[in-house]
């Protein structure tokens, strides 16, 4: 479980001290994933946000800062699978700015160092800082002798065979220093990547996550001719020892390099103002997803090589440039299209399709639109979003990532829509079957009404029901549901349990179908006898009903115990559900017209007024159902309209027919001490998941509710309990720990 932070302010210094050593270890293993083995475990924010962090924690508490401090770290130790090569001047890093007024700051702090007032000029060269690996090449009397990797900042790892293999890396210089190490960065365009990886998985090799570990991993082979024929390019932006200066400025020295041979950015500009910087940076942002290669900011050097020279280095960064990131979260790029995509429970999602743009450390080329009114610009209550700006194909648009979080479109740059840019309209009917797509009240998204003739709801259901938490039948996943499907040997979950009855034997068996012989189709048929006799949970989740997950499913068979009170009491409370529906449109349309008429709006004689004619054992059923810890009305919904679907119900019982559903065990609560009790736990929990705990106690017989009320019986409370703590104090509930709790149901 995820450790919630403390707000460095709010630090003790014995939380610091163990706050800093917890960071040490976070961003050390970090730096091993990222320089040394190609495998980055943390996106580019992370990291940075847990480096301020632990700035920010060493300047509060300055006593405390590690030998191995990470703010004094650069890259990581070389691997022992190459020589080590001692730079003779370091390889360092660079300090980070994050917004605008960083790169004031760094004006401001250039001026201060230097003892220059604000009319003095002070010129600064502005260019893409490339996100790919760091290389020094050094030239011996205009030969290259030697390429190393930056490894720790002082020693590096010698890749010089590998280094030569890249056709930007110039094998020998006219006119140059008789000793100049150049310094750039290995990259791998977007195309290139796309090429890799394509025959990666043509020949069942590891692909790469981007384009920055694929340069890393191709460049630091232990076999040279790996890396030729690996697509690397090479971007020449500074140099390390020289035996005579290169020129009196950045600007200058770098258009030296160009001369020699060597790339350099063509984005590369000079700027005399800390507007001229910022604005720079916006350009270059703007063409970030047309360049073809990554870069994640825009890199600033002081050009006057006098004044970077008086500047000098801190431990690990030099004074005199800064690196201006970009949001790891954020990029800009073309919207070519807009699909729809029809999941199992028949909801029609729009899919962005993107110009492939890198945000937070991942290629992206596909983004969520969420549904018709996120593309429309509102949100579900009819509000603007984006300031009521839609999204079209043909859009320049902001691409938002966060974690593993799945891509959206966050914002649209008007001025570069595409005069011929139509308005999308979302459709009416299922792309896939041609059923009326149809968008219920209260639902943000349109959904196909064709349910099991819909081919993408079959297919998706039946991957689904085969899946790792469902009846996961080993030899049978998704790739094979496609198959049988297309071929039309599975329609519906029975047809899997008829597989060796209709394909072992005759004309067309199982053991004849290309990557299918006789064993590996008679281990099939095995595995699917063996998943006939099922758990009532798993069969429940294995379903797909909407709304219906894991927990729920669980949720219900533990209450229930079978499957035939199950079925009868979802069958029982059909009219209840159709009345509460009614009820909850009633209600919204008796807020609106009270709002209008500026009265009190009457929602419990307008509630009663649909219930008043449900039968007792219709509402009866249905109370069960919703009174169900986890079960509330819009699962108890959905599982009776699946049940009332006659081909949805047809499918089902045909499943069963075939099954021995097992009964979930009841509760055994002799001799339980929570039995019948209300239990609601809160905060880190360390000895056991929330889940576990949930499981556990409801195996006792005790009720695990999500908040405190007067019904609480107990409260399990772990680190940060916060407001459900208080509450239950104020209300006398018994309260414990998570050693209370086990010191509690020992021997139960």
């Amino acid at each position: 479980m995820a450790q919630k932070e403390t707000a460095v302010d709010a630090l003790d210094k014995s939380e610091a001290e163990e706050e800093l050593n917890r960071l040490a270890l976070i961003l050390s293993k970090a730096n091993a994933a990222y320089h040394t083995d190609d495998a980055p475990d943390l996106t580019d924010a992370e990291y940075d946000r847990l480096k301020r962090r632990n700035v920010a924690i060493e300047a509060r508490f300055p006593d405390l800062k590690r030998k191995d401090s990470p703010s004094d770290q650069v890259g990581a130790a070389p691997s022992e699978g190459f020589a080590k090569v001692q730079h003779e001047v370091r390889m360092l890093s660079l300090s980070n700015a994050f917004d605008d007024a960083d790169i004031s700051d760094f004006d401001d702090r250039i001026r201060k160092y230097l003892g220059l007032s604000r009319d003095d000029d002070v010129s600064y060269m502005a260019e893409p800082k490339i996100d790919g690996l760091s290389l020094a090449l050094r030239y011996e009397k205009g030969s290259l002798v030697q390429a190393a990797t930056r490894g720790d900042g002082a020693i590096g790892e010698n890749v010089t065979a590998n280094a030569m293999t890249i056709s930007d890396v110039p094998h020998k210089l006219a006119g140059a220093p008789d000793v100049l190490e150049v310094r750039g960065e290995v990259y791998m365009s977007h195309d290139d990547f796309a090429d890799l990886n394509a025959r990666q998985t043509e020949t069942g090799s590891k692909t790469f996550a981007n384009p920055r570990n694929a340069a890393a991993g191709s460049l630091r082979q232990l076999d040279a001719s790996i890396t030729r024929d690996r697509p690397l390019r090479f971007f020449a932006y500074a140099w390390g020892a020289v035996s005579e200066p290169l020129a009196d400025t950045q600007s200058g020295a770098i258009a030296r390099l160009k001369t020699l041979g060597f790339q350099t950015n063509p984005l590369t500009q000079r700027c005399d103002t800390p507007a001229e910087m910022i604005a720079h940076y916006r350009q270059i942002e703007e063409q970030r997803a047309t360049l073809g290669y990554d870069i994640d900011g825009v890199v600033y050097k002081v050009d006057d090589l006098a004044y970077q020279s008086r500047l000098g280095f801190r431990s690990t960064t030099p004074r005199w440039a800064i690196a201006h990131k970009f949001p790891a979260e954020l990029a800009w790029t073309w919207l070519e299209a807009i699909d729809i995509q029809v999941g199992r429970t028949g909801a029609l999602s729009p899919v962005a399709r993107l110009t492939p743009v890198t945000v937070g450390g991942v290629v992206v080329s596909n983004a969520t639109l969420h549904n018709e009114d996120y593309i429309a610009g509102r949100d579900a209550n009819g509000a603007p979003i984006r300031g009521g700006k839609d999204i079209r194909a043909g859009d320049w648009v902001q691409v938002y990532r966060a974690g593993d979080v799945i891509p959206k479109v966050a914002d649209v740059d008007l001025s570069k829509r595409p005069d011929d840019a139509a308005r999308f309209e979302f459709p009416m009917r299922c792309p896939e079957c041609g059923s009326d797509a149809v968008r219920e009240d209260g639902d943000a998204v349109r959904r196909c009404s064709g349910g099991l003739i819909c081919p993408a709801q079959a297919v998706e259901k039946l991957k689904h029901f085969v899946s790792r938490a469902a009846f996961d039948i080993e030899g049978l996943g998704a790739k094979q549901i496609e198959q049988f499907y297309t071929d039309g040997w599975i329609k519906e979950p029975a047809d899997i349990f008829a597989l060796k009855t209709n394909y072992g034997t005759g004309l067309q068996q199982l053991k004849n179908r290309e990557g299918w012989g006789e064993k590996s189709a008679n281990n099939l048929f095995d595995a699917i006898e063996e998943k006939r006799k099922i758990p009532l949970g798993r069969l429940l989740f294995a379903l797909g009903l909407r709304h219906v997950g894991e927990v729920a499913a669980n949720d219900l068979a533990r209450h229930f115990t079978s499957w035939g009170a199950l079925a009868t009491t979802v069958d029982a409370a059909a009219p209840a559900a159709e009345a509460h529906l009614q009820a909850e449109r009633a209600i919204e349309v008796e807020r609106q017209t009270a709002a209008q008429d500026g009265r009190r709006a009457t929602l419990s004689k307008v509630r009663d007024q649909h219930w008043a004619d449900v039968p007792s054992e219709a509402r009866a059923a249905w109370d069960d159902l919703t009174g169900i810890d986890g079960i509330g009305a819009t699962v108890a919904v959905s599982l009776v309209t699946s049940f009332a679907q006659d081909a949805e119900r047809a499918s089902i019982d045909k499943l069963v027919s075939v099954l021995e559903v097992e009964d979930a065990e009841r509760p055994k609560t002799d001799g339980s001490p929570v039995a019948g009790k209300t239990v609601v736990f809160t905060g880190s929990l360390e000895r056991m998941t929330r889940a576990e705990a949930k499981a556990r106690a409801e195996a006792l017989g005790a009720k695990v509710s999500g908040s405190v009320s007067a019904k609480t019986d107990l409260l399990v409370a772990g680190p940060g309990a916060g407001s459900k703590e208080t509450k239950a104090r104020d209300l006398g509930v018994d309260i414990i720990d998570e050693d209370g709790w086990f010191d509690l149901i020992e021997g139960a």
